[in-house]
């Protein structure tokens, strides 16, 4: 497993295993318009690491249970 949370590093959020490399870091770059080779090459880790860590966050999402809540638009 790429992706690591320990209470210790990064107040345990997840993070890229070995590193202090945030999954939500990761997740900003991507918003930003960057490609996965750019985070990649940037913050010296590889494209592996980065697809794991929006694969994390996938996984984390596909296991949410929504429960009545209003419209939410971004």
């Amino acid at each position: 497993m790429r992706i690591e949370v320990d209470p210790r590093k990064m107040g345990g959020k997840p993070v890229i295993k070995g590193t202090r490399i945030t999954v939500e870091r990761i997740l900003e770059l991507l918003e930003e318009g960057y490609t996965p080779k750019e985070i990649a090459e940037e913050l010296g880790i590889t494209v592996e690491d980065v697809r794991a860590a929006v694969e994390y966050a996938r996984h984390l999402v596909a296991g949410e249970e929504v429960v009545g809540i209003a419209e939410v638009t971004y």
